[in-house]
This record gives structure tokens, C-alpha cells and sequence, in this order.
């Protein structure tokens, strides 16, 4: 049996072997750190038999500096086996305290863990240091986490004579996904130790957990439904040191301060009303001007690149969605299908913009001699997103993608692949993303998910692994995490404290076209297929806006600020003046977005409203301005700068807009 390790190397056994044996065998110092492994691509545990040859990869434990903080990048799947193992330790804990808590799942997620817990007392947050204690004995304890496995026959009987429906439930889909076994893990010995229903993995003990803490409770309900039975998620998250936790407890700290919702009501950008719906958004003036500055930074650009802008509705015929592969691919993510009053014909409510923009293209014949055709809009979707996963902007029912699709030969696709790429590069380096991680989503061969010839799979994703290489990008590979028409460049970029978001996009499709018939004339007067190219450099309006206003804190800079500058005239005998000066900004080649404070409060008291708006400079107005025809700057951060002649102000003010960036220096 031979075991192929990341370097290339290859190890032999005569039988089958567990991945903690072939890391003990390769030396004490890797056995020891490690807490899992990825056989031929699967995260696995430390003590699953290997039983024919596979590729293996040891997950360890990252190493740590002198404060005890893990070392670069902290691996994923080292994550996701920590977490999910302290979600099964708060589960156990919870069950001592609570013995009548059914359980019904609990998965790691991005920041840590929760377990969906039915429970007829409620568990509060003064509960938290309870548990936490609970979850300590047991971390102490450091039990093995044991796997074994039951024929579903014999694992159903069991879980109807426990008499916990969820786990049935469970059980029940797993076997409908072709599951040929159950699976439980005891936190210690099977039949007396604590245990759980679960595929697993897991660390190979609780003593693994070195620091942990439940964070927060919030109601949920069972499948997401809300007229179904309702539980309470119990959240939590789990570091590899006390260090560590610390640390992303100050992280999340400042991220409260930050809160986009929080933010984005103070500074009134934008309102959420229940009577017009959950996770429909509405701009208020203040927003809607944020807004239009990014589209008309973005459709200039698109300009100058020669795309075409184009409009299509908000609605279209069930058949479009189906001909593309949308329907019923989205359908649990979809609004339900609107029925005619006065004909058998069904709509939805457009969860792509890319079946309209296929639908433009074949309107007009083309030739090559057109090629690419490249339709650009900003166009609202809408996805049924359920009640509990809304939040905010970032998550929403109705948002706005600033979408785009070329339609090129496929000679063409390099170029124009390189040229999205590019242009996505300069949207993130325009607003200060500057940290960004670039993953190449693969399909999983092995899935049935993905529609289309795996040839032109296979050529798709050739294609753009060359361009990233040619372009000179160092990228990471995600098998099954395309899109279901066709392979794409994920971007992911860290904002100012650090945390993750998935931005832009950019997807090559070879479906599409097929599905839609698409053609153009070629060189050779036959007709042929073209490729087609889906980007989206921001994404979503409503998510990349909320992603904004956390990274600046709502301080946008002076370009995109909704309001750049406030006039403040230190009493009512200089209004004239101030309007004067309102007039000047609201005319300058840059079209300052103004307003001037008349109030009757004294000039500190507006300096402070004006800095809780966040407004990026005051020019205070009195006696002396009037006469020589100045105004004394404030700015946001660095306070007083003095005064200056307002034609010099406008003018490099006007400077550092057109920048997008910059600071005015004093004169």
C-alpha cells in the first residue's frame, strides 16, 4: 500500500495503517503536534485505518510565538477540527447541566461553533461561566474522541429507542445520501463515556482544546423553518492558545464598534422596515448618495474598458431559469414561482442577471469581427435567504450585483480573463484592500452537481490556472467550490482588523452559451459557440457597502464620503458668508458634497455633531475668514490645519478626490 506524503515521497505498508502511525513513523516531533489529516483530499481523524494507497497530509497544531500567539496563518482544517471538537464538548457540558436538552446539530462555522439545543428552560448569558466550567472538567479529563460505526438498520433502532427526533432526522438524510453506516464519536469509551451522532472528525482528545469560551445564545428553528420547533444556538469559539482567544476577543471588540448596522442607522444610510420585509433594504438620502458615487466610479470605468451598459427586469419566465440551469438549481434559495392571473405561464424573481444578458447577446446576429461583446449592468436579484441567516447588508433578500458578461471567441478568453482580473485588482486597491488571497474554485469531479462536458471543464479550468501563472499571482486551488456552469477566481481579502470576506468574482463558462444556443460567425463563415466570461468586482452593492462602512468605520474617505465638507459659521453674523462659501463648494469642478450648519448652538457643539457624522472637514467661518476671504479647516483626524483661502482649499480638495486619496496639506 503506498501513501504518497506532500513532498512526493512515498511510503509503503503491507497492511493497513492510520495516518498517526505514518506521522509517528516520519518522526516524534510531527506525531506529536499533530491533530488530524487529509487523506486524498478528505480531513479525516488521526485513527481512521488508511486501506488502500492515497495521498496523506498531517494537520497539525500551529506552532507559537513568545506570547503564546500561533505563528502565520493558522490552517483551516486545524480550525474546523478544533472547533468542532469543543462544540462537542460544550454539548456534553450543556447535557450535565441540562440532562433533558435534546440535541440537534452542531457545526463549526467561520468563527467558532454552535449546537441547535431543544430545551424548555432558557439559557442565558449568566449561564456561560456554568457551562464553561462543565467544559473545562472535561477538557482536563483529556478523553480520547472514539469513532464507531453501526449498519443503518441497527443505528436506526437505537437512535428511535433514545427517542431524540433530531438525530433520527439526521440519521435519515445521511442514509439518503447513501450513507452505508452510522456513525457516533464517545468523548471516551463507546456505551460510557458521553456521545454523539456525528461524521466526525475530530482531535484525538479533549486535552487538545487548549482555550475556549461560549459566546452567545439566539433562538433558531429546526430546519430553518420558523413554524417548525425552536431551539436555542448556543455559540462558541475555540483558539489553539489563551493568547489567541484574546486576541480575537479584542478583534471582535473593535468589530462591534464597527457594526455596519450600528454605523449605518447613526450615520442614516440606510433602514430596514418590517412592513416592507426582512432583508430588503432601503437607502436613505445619505446611502443612496454613498451608493451612486461607487456605481459612477465603476460604470466610468467600465466605460473607458469598452463594456456596454445594458438594463434588464426584475422578473422573467420560469423556462429562461430552467433553460440556464437556475431553476430548480437555486430553488430552495428562490422566491416561490408567481403564477399568471390569465394565462398557465409562471415568473420568478430574477436570481441571476447572466439568462438576460444570454438573451441580449442572441438578439443580433455576430461575427467575430464583434467579439467580445462585453453587457454590463447593475442589476438587482433577489435569493429567499431564511429569516435567521439575514444580517444587516452583508446578507440580504433583494441586493444589487454590479454585474458584467463578456462573450468572446475562445482564443479570446486569456486576454479578456487577465483584463477582469486586473480590473477587479484595482476596484480592492482603489479602497484599501490591499491583503488579498486569490482561490481558484475547481469542481469535485466526483459530484453530480456540476452541469456541462467535463472536457470543457477540463479546458476551463486549465485556462485559468495559466492565466493566474502568466499574470504572475500566487493562488490557492478549491476542489467543489465552483460555480455549477463553470470553474471561477474567488478573491478574498482581510479588511483593517483582520477579518475575511469574499468579494469579487470572476467565472469562465462554457454552459451557458451551449445551453442558450448562442453563436457567432467565424473566420470560416461556420458558426461557433463563444466562451463567456461572468465578473462582478464588487459583488453585491448592498454587501461590498456594508463591507465599506466596517472598514473605515463609517470615516470614508473625502471621495466617497456622502458628505465631504460642513460649514460651520461660528455665529448667525456670518451665515451670509458661510452660504457663500456653501455655494462655492456645492459649484466646484468636483461637485463637493456640502451642507452648512445655521444652528443656533456655539461652534464647538456643531465641531462635535459634525465629527460624529464623521464629516471628513469643517470649515469654520467668523470675522476674520469673512474679511480676508478664508476658511478655517478642521479636519476628521488631525484637527485644526489653520486657514486657508477657499480658493486653495476647493482646489486641493479637488486634488485629493481625483487621487482618491490623499490628505491637504496646510498652505
Amino acid at each position: 500500500m503506498r501513501i504518497t506524503l506532500p513532498d512526493g515521497s512515498v511510503r509503503e505498508y503491507a497492511q493497513p495503517v492510520t495516518a498517526g502511525q505514518v506521522a509517528a513513523d516520519i518522526g516524534a516531533g510531527l506525531a506529536k503536534a499533530a491533530i488530524g489529516a487529509k487523506v486524498s483530499g478528505v480531513l479525516t481523524d488521526l485513527h481512521r485505518p488508511i486501506t488502500a494507497d492515497a495521498t496523506l497530509a498531517i494537520v497539525t497544531k500551529p506552532r507559537q510565538d513568545k506570547q503564546g500567539l500561533s505563528k502565520g496563518e493558522v490552517d483551516p482544517d486545524a480550525l474546523y477540527l478544533l472547533r468542532h471538537s469543543t462544540a462537542h464538548v460544550m454539548a456534553e457540558a450543556v447535557c450535565r447541566l441540562w440532562p433533558d436538552a435534546k440535541l440537534a446539530y452542531g457545526p463549526p462555522v467561520d468563527s467558532g461553533f454552535y449546537y441547535d439545543i431543544a430545551l424548555e428552560t432558557p439559557i442565558s448569558s449568566d449561564d456561560f461561566p456554568r457551562i464553561e466550567a462543565e467544559m473545562k472538567k472535561i477538557v482536563e479529563e483529556n478523553r480520547p474522541f472514539t469513532r464507531y460505526e453501526l449498519p443503518p438498520e441497527e443505528g436506526m433502532g437505537r437512535l428511535k429507542a433514545e427517542g431524540n427526533k433530531y438525530k433520527i432526522d439526521n440519521a435519515q438524510r445521511a442514509i439518503a445520501g447513501g450513507a452505508k453506516s452510522l456513525s457516533w464519536y464517545a468523548t471516551g469509551q463507546p456505551n460510557a463515556n458521553w456521545e454523539d451522532l456525528c461524521m466526525g472528525p475530530h482531535v484525538p482528545a479533549t486535552g487538545a482544546i487548549a482555550a475556549f469560551k461560549v459566546t452567545s445564545v439566539a433562538s433558531s428553528h429546526w430546519h430553518g423553518d420558523v413554524n417548525s420547533d425552536r431551539f436555542q444556538r448556543l455559540y462558541g469559539t475555540a483558539f489553539f492558545s489563551q493568547a489567541d482567544l484574546e486576541q480575537h476577543q479584542k478583534l471582535q471588540e473593535e468589530a462591534k464598534q464597527r457594526d455596519h448596522r450600528l454605523i449605518g442607522t447613526k450615520l442614516g444610510l440606510f433602514t430596514i422596515d418590517e412592513q416592507v420585509g426582512q432583508g430588503l433594504i432601503l437607502w436613505k438620502p445619505r446611502g443612496g448618495m454613498l451608493r451612486t458615487i461607487l456605481e459612477d466610479f465603476l460604470r466610468a470605468k467600465l466605460i473607458e474598458l469598452d463594456y456596454s451598459l445594458v438594463y434588464t427586469p426584475n422578473i422573467g419566465k420560469i423556462d429562461l431559469y430552467k433553460t440556464s440551469g437556475h431553476y430548480p438549481y437555486y430553488a430552495d434559495s428562490q422566491f416561490p414561482p408567481i403564477k399568471m392571473r390569465d394565462s398557465d405561464d409562471e415568473y420568478l424573481l430574477k436570481p441571476m442577471n447572466c439568462p438576460h444578458h444570454c438573451k441580449i447577446y442572441a438578439s443580433d446576429p455576430h461575427s467575430y469581427r464583434d467579439l467580445p461583446v462585453r453587457l454590463a449592468e447593475f442589476g438587482t436579484v433577489y435569493r429567499f435567504e431564511q429569516s435567521g441567516e439575514l444580517s444587516g447588508l452583508t446578507r440580504v433578500r433583494g441586493f444589487t450585483q454590479d454585474d458584467a458578461h463578456i462573450f468572446c471567441t475562445h482564443e479570446q478568453v486569456p486576454g479578456e480573463f487577465a483584463a477582469t482580473i486586473q480590473l477587479v485588482q484595482f476596484v480592492f486597491k482603489t479602497f484599501g484592500f490591499n491583503d488579498v488571497h486569490i482561490r481558484l474554485s475547481l469542481r469535485d469531479p466526483s459530484s453530480d452537481k456540476y452541469v456541462g462536458d467535463p472536457r470543457n471543464w477540463e479546458r476551463a479550468e486549465s485556462q485559468l490556472r495559466q492565466v493566474l501563472r502568466d499574470l504572475g499571482m500566487s493562488f490557492t486551488e478549491a476542489a467543489g467550490e465552483a460555480a455549477f456552469y463553470g470553474p471561477k477566481v474567488d478573491f478574498i481579502v482581510r479588511d483593517v482588523i483582520g477579518r475575511k470576506w469574499q468579494l469579487g468574482t470572476v467565472q469562465l463558462d462554457y454552459n451557458l452559451p451551449e445551453r442558450f444556443k448562442l453563436e457567432y460567425v467565424g473566420q470560416d463563415n461556420a458558426t461557433h459557440r463563444p466562451a463567456m466570461i461572468h465578473r462582478a468586482p464588487f459583488g453585491s452593492m448592498e454587501r461590498f457597502t456594508g463591507i465599506l462602512i466596517e472598514h473605515y468605520a463609517g470615516a470614508f474617505p473625502l471621495w466617497i464620503s456622502p458628505e465631504q465638507f460642513r460649514v460651520l459659521p461660528v455665529s448667525d453674523k456670518f451665515n451670509e458668508y458661510a452660504m457663500k462659501v456653501h455655494a462655492a463648494l456645492k459649484g466646484a469642478d468636483f461637485r463637493g458634497r456640502a451642507t452648512v450648519d445655521l444652528s443656533n448652538e456655539r461652534v464647538n457643539a456643531k465641531i462635535k455633531v459634525a465629527q460624529d457624522d464623521k464629516v471628513p472637514y469643517m470649515l469654520v467661518v467668523g470675522g476674520r475668514d469673512q474679511e480676508a476671504g478664508t476658511v478655517s479647516v478642521r479636519d476628521r483626524v488631525r484637527g485644526d490645519l489653520g486657514a486657508m483661502p477657499l480658493a486653495a482649499f476647493i482646489e486641493k480638495a479637488g486634488r485629493e478626490i481625483a487621487s482618491h486619496g490623499g490628505e491637504i496639506v496646510k498652505v
